[in-house]
């Protein structure tokens, strides 16, 4: 199982617009935060962990063309502002079928490409929430040959498999309904939580000598929905992880002092990293 950070910064991404404080200006590549998702890709399937605002330039930089499915964590605008971009996939995972020029969707063309419907788990408040932003997203293609988003939303509810990941969904508080989700492939566990303001004991017994944990770590300053360094630090260590990377971070600290002050088996996340587990 590999995981590709798309980006770990928070709401507002870093460079933050109009600041100029010495993270949002460093010349250090890993302090370029987007928005924070990751792309998990196996043998058999890859999917992605949210759809964060520059979705399309990160699958477009670190050359991502498989797209099985789509999960969510939450609905809040920089995790799902994306989402639309997802019907490049359904055109890449379709079939080209012969058919007339002035056909809908041919384009002057003696083909046409019927697109594949895609899979997207999240809770079922999270659909609710998606189906209000994107009301024009169907499962079904659009019958003039319109560009559209194809999805089957599955309320998560319990576990689920995507290829051969196994999910395993948990809630966590952040304030929308939100789900943190442990991953498991090949004997291989992961826990990752974007968003919380902390862990259930539930969560963290289930996540227990997970080989990777992936989570919220915003600032040092305390904040009412995010995780600060000292509350992600110690999650990690109840955990008992292998290996833990920080997500969702701000502005505050950059990449090279957070180096600084970590433990060796901690370290925080950049864009474009990619881990093979």
């Amino acid at each position: 199982m590999k995981i590709r950070f798309l980006g770990t910064g928070t709401s507002v991404g870093v460079p933050q617009i109009g600041c100029e404080c010495p993270v949002c200006t460093s010349s250090d590549p890993r302090d370029r935060r987007r928005r924070t998702g990751i792309y998990v890709s196996t043998d058999k399937t890859a999917f992605l962990v949210d759809t964060p605002v520059e979705l399309r330039e990160a699958c477009i930089e670190y050359k991502i063309k498989k797209v099985d499915a789509v999960v969510f964590t939450h609905a809040h605008m920089d995790h799902v502002a994306a989402f639309d971009d997802v019907r490049r996939f359904n055109t890449l995972n379709g079939e080209k079928v012969p058919c007339a020029p002035d056909e809908p969707g041919a384009n002057g063309r003696t083909f046409r490409i019927i697109g594949k419907p895609m899979n997207c788990y999240a809770s079922p408040e999270t659909i609710e929430s998606m189906q209000h932003i994107f009301p024009y997203i169907s499962c079904k293609a659009n019958p003039q040959g319109l560009f559209r988003p194809m999805i089957e939303f599955v309320p998560v509810v319990e576990p689920f498999s995507i290829g051969d990941v196994r999910l395993t969904p948990f809630e966590v508080p952040h304030g929308p309904k939100t789900y943190g989700y442990m991953m498991e492939c090949g004997g291989v566990k992961v826990g990752y939580a974007s968003d919380c303001n902390g862990l259930p004991d539930s969560a963290v017994e289930m996540l227990s000598g997970a080989d990777l944990m992936v989570l919220d770590c915003l600032r040092k300053r305390e904040h009412p929905t995010h995780l600060s360094l000292d509350r992600s630090l110690e999650y990690i260590e109840r955990i008992g992880a292998k290996h833990g990377l920080l997500v969702h971070m701000c502005h505050d600290i950059s990449h090279a002092d957070y180096l600084k002050e970590l433990p060796d088996n901690v370290q925080p996340a950049y864009d474009g990293l990619e881990v093979a587990l």
